[in-house]
């Protein structure tokens, strides 16, 4: 059936439509040094997400469903690039068929080949479109390849500091157990709350670039930290604790500045990841809401730092409604992104896709005491687990 000449060159709009929406989402994604979201790469994230939260909704253990996840991103950049290339193959066909006598049928035959190599095109109008098709699907798969070390950049620079985080915040990460640990500073006698000034400016830029970094890549927010009870999210997370609890516990000793600048930017950083991701976050949380750690989490959280005789300088009742005034700026965005991602259930974190205990922080056995007598040690040492 010969379908006539005015369906062809509506057809051969939508296809140049198809092409120009193909371009838009390669260049706004792999070019572009800013968020330039697009409906197809949307839809790949979506689908790809499902099928694995799918894929491992069942499966109980964690570190199974972990290794499972850390393919994820890997898929959605696979999955990405296969729907641009259909896309272009597509668009091409539509392009192709008015100057294909054979019917649409010819016109995919010879986009096929265009896009995924040479083609066997005839006359000059289907020369050029083939031969723009065999460059757009040339170009893609080139930008592809220069994309990934870039990604992977990005990826290392983050787990740096994730991994060094660990040391000082435990595995999974907590915000008490690090002031507590930086108190302790590996049983030496000589408190290092005094480095956490630097911690937390280096944290602020941290979450200022990741805010960066992870909203122009997006399917950097779902590359896994190699260790399976590590997180960038929790990690931010436990850094935001500590830094709410210094300023409400001790407000003389904590470093005022440093730790506000850093909540004001880890804030910013959950919320530009979530609603890149496409959860909705308010600008200005409800204070009245309230938080999801209750006061006894809370006190549990006051005697773990209290074992290492931590500084406190207030009383826990009169603490809770500033740490709460706190916390509430960032639990929400915090939550939601670590839900998405279905991130290791560190303490004080959040729920899960599947319903799983929270994993306290690891704690190492109780070192050798020092032999020379000259050391001196804190009265109280942390509890193995």
């Amino acid at each position: 059936m010969v379908m006539p000449l005015a369906v062809r060159i509506i057809a051969a709009v939508i296809g140049g439509l198809l092409v120009l929406t193909g371009a838009r989402s390669v260049i706004g994604t792999v070019i572009v040094p800013r968020p330039v979201g697009s409906w197809l790469t949307r839809w790949v994230d979506r689908i790809v997400d499902g099928i694995y939260h799918m894929v491992t909704k069942r499966i109980a253990d964690g570190r199974r469903r972990d290794r499972i996840l850390a393919g994820q991103a890997a898929a959605i950049l696979l999955v990405q690039l296969l729907g641009w290339l259909l896309l272009f193959y597509v668009g091409f066909s539509l392009l192709l068929w008015p100057f294909e006598p054979d019917g649409v049928a010819e016109a995919f035959n010879t986009a096929g080949p265009a896009v995924f190599g040479p083609n066997p095109a005839l006359g000059a109008a289907q020369k050029t479109i083939a031969d723009l098709a065999a460059a757009f699907g040339l170009i893609t798969l080139t930008l592809q390849i220069a994309y990934l070390p870039t990604l992977y950049s990005e990826f290392n620079r983050r787990e740096t500091e994730v991994t060094l985080l660990n040391a000082r915040g435990g595995v999974p990460s907590w915000g008490p157990e690090l002031l507590a640990r930086t108190h302790y500073a590996l049983g030496s006698g000589m408190s290092t709350l005094d480095t956490l000034p630097d911690l937390y400016e280096e944290w602020e830029r941290w979450a200022a670039d990741v805010a960066e970094s992870h909203t122009t890549y997006l399917p950097l927010v779902r590359f896994r930290s190699p260790k399976p009870l590590s997180s960038w999210v929790t990690g931010l997370l436990a850094v935001l604790d500590s830094a709410a609890l210094f300023l409400a516990l001790s407000p003389e000793a904590a470093p005022v500045v440093p730790a506000r600048l850093c909540l004001r930017s880890g804030f910013t950083c959950f919320r530009e990841v979530g609603r890149a991701m496409g959860i909705e976050v308010p600008d200005n949380p409800d204070l009245s809401a309230g938080i999801s750690i209750s006061y006894d989490e809370f006190l549990d959280a006051i005697e773990r730092m209290r074992e290492v005789d931590f500084p406190i300088e207030r009383d826990p009742k009169d603490a809770w409604p500033d740490f709460v005034g706190w916390r509430v700026n960032y639990e929400q965005p915090a939550y939601a992104v670590a839900y998405a991602l279905d991130v290791v259930p560190a303490l004080w974190s959040g729920p899960r896709p599947r319903a799983i205990q929270p994993i306290p922080p690891i704690r190492p056995p109780e070192g050798k005491p020092p032999e020379d007598g000259h050391t001196k040690r804190p009265a109280h040492r942390p509890r193995s687990r």
